[in-house]
């Protein structure tokens, strides 16, 4: 199987700053996408940052210039700084990534249970 968990949500005052963290685990041969989705309450989950699979980027436009998307490939890590934090950004921040696993022909999409993001006074 494979997992992705995720880590560093929290608390945050307005302007302030997070860094998230999206491990993948299991019997992994490949990851080709990967980024993170967000879903704040009472509204659709949504883009936020990803690399595709020939390793460019895609930002959400609310959030180019604030957040930073990276990856560790040796440690099947990808990461999201989030800079100057609003409000608006507050939601539950999932992972995503399109893995082939050992022994398979093909990739699936997984995706982590989620962090919360709270940016409040």
């Amino acid at each position: 199987q494979v997992q992705l968990v995720e880590s560093g949500g929290g608390l945050v005052q307005p302007g302030g700053s997070l860094r998230l963290s999206c491990a993948a685990s299991g019997m992994i041969f490949k990851i080709y996408g990967s980024g993170w989705y967000r879903q704040a309450s009472g509204k659709q989950r949504e883009l936020v940052a990803a690399f595709t699979s020939d390793g460019n980027t895609n930002y959400a436009d609310s959030v180019k210039g604030r957040f930073i998307i990276s990856r560790d490939n040796a440690k099947n890590t990808v990461y999201l700084q989030m800079n100057s934090l609003k409000p608006e950004d507050t939601a539950v921040y999932y992972c995503t990534a399109d893995i082939q696993r050992t022994g398979y022909a093909h990739a699936m999409s997984y995706w982590g249970k989620g962090t919360l993001v709270t940016v409040s006074s």
